[in-house]
């Protein structure tokens, strides 16, 4: 049995070798002459997995490792009896965690703004709730939801008049609600000027050329860790916007290591054999705050991740699109709150409040 896997699949030899002759290969370029003879076929969001790319193949189960699904054809795959399984909720606190430090860096009064929130899936919802338990004032907003599922719904019209309003919605081209530039050039016009935007779902719910017109005359804050025509994204846009990243908000190595699990179990479940068995992880590291923003920039700060990107596409001669994707490959490795354990600064000890609030995102004690 034959495996072909993108390479930046976390732990993807020691999890998935025991099953097969396993080939790893760069997600984006993988081609139809490569998995022509796979019959297992792993993914991230950079592979279009559609009849182009397995039409002739023996590929009868595709498993991506990621929360995201819009990369995959479905009705060709069920058309075809492949079996498909993806990781729902797997970087949800990776992308928490991104969130929470973009909010601290840039709002250090952001529990005193109102926050709307675009997508309450499994990613939106769980930011809904946290930040709704820290005492910010949230509002939710999916079409597809009622308000027994998210207690905060609102309307879109509501949405548009928040201090911050944060993306978290897959792509979609149809149906009632297609997100397909959603925040298109009359809807960002109606923003209220200084409106913190970010987007950590997908690069083409904002229209990309019309955030770029608008974001001075509306004085827009805006946070992008997805771009549309990833990875040849538009530079002049980079240059205006308050933080920017390369599609890793959910790049936790925890996050990225559920995603990997996640298939896994789907695949040895599918052959029908017990799962492997992954390595230990890491110890706790011990991290001194005085605040909650301290521990949460502490644990993670997302402008080193800015920094990062902005030196990277700034080089003399440099392919956009190339450097776009080596960032991601080349990730540092990040730990989510989970794998901290907070130290009051001084000899007084945590208060009561404060590790109340620590608990509640997960950091360790």
């Amino acid at each position: 049995m034959k495996i072909v896997a993108d390479e930046n699949i976390t732990l993807v030899e020691s999890l998935f070798s025991s099953y097969g002759e396993l080939v790893t290969l760069p997600g984006r370029d993988m081609t139809a002459d490569q998995v022509r003879d796979a019959d297992i076929l792993l993914v991230r969001s950079v592979t279009a997995v559609n009849e182009s790319l397995l039409s002739g193949s023996r590929v009868k189960f595709v498993g991506t490792a990621t929360i995201g699904t819009d990369h995959l054809d479905q009705q060709y795959l069920r058309k075809s009896g492949i079996t498909f399984a993806s990781a729902p909720g797997c970087n949800a606190d990776g992308v928490v965690q991104y969130v929470l430090s973009a909010l601290c860096s840039l709002l250090p009064d952001w529990r005193l703004k109102t926050v709307s929130i675009v997508g309450c899936g499994n990613v939106g919802g769980r930011l809904n709730r946290k930040l709704t338990k820290l005492g910010a004032s949230c509002r939710g907003y999916d079409p597809f939801l009622s308000r027994e599922q998210v207690h905060n719904l609102v309307d879109f019209e509501t949405v548009l008049h928040s201090d911050v309003i944060c993306l978290h919605t897959p792509l979609t081209n149809s149906g009632p609600y297609p997100t397909h530039h959603m925040f298109n050039r009359a809807v960002l016009s109606r923003l209220k000027p200084g409106t913190l935007l970010l987007n950590a779902g997908r690069g083409a719910v904002i229209d990309n050329a019309a955030l770029l017109e608008l974001i001075e005359p509306l004085s827009l804050r805006v946070v992008l860790d997805v771009w549309e025509h990833e990875p040849a994204i538009d530079t002049a846009l980079l240059s205006k916007v308050a933080l920017a990243t390369p599609h890793i908000a959910g790049y936790s190595y925890e996050g990225k290591l559920r995603g990997s699990l996640m298939i896994r179990d789907a695949l040895a479940d599918w052959l029908g054999c017990d799962a492997t068995i992954p390595s230990p992880p890491s110890s706790v590291i011990s991290l001194r705050a005085g605040s909650l923003e301290e521990a949460i920039v502490g644990s993670y700060d997302v402008r080193a991740d800015d920094i990062r990107m902005r030196q990277a596409l700034a080089s003399p001669g440099v392919d956009i699109a190339v450097a776009f994707d080596a960032l991601r490959k080349n990730y540092p490795k990040r730990y989510e709150f989970s794998h901290f354990s907070v130290q009051p600064e001084g000899d007084s000890g945590l208060s009561t409040r404060l590790r109340s609030e620590l608990e509640l995102l997960g950091f360790a004690f």
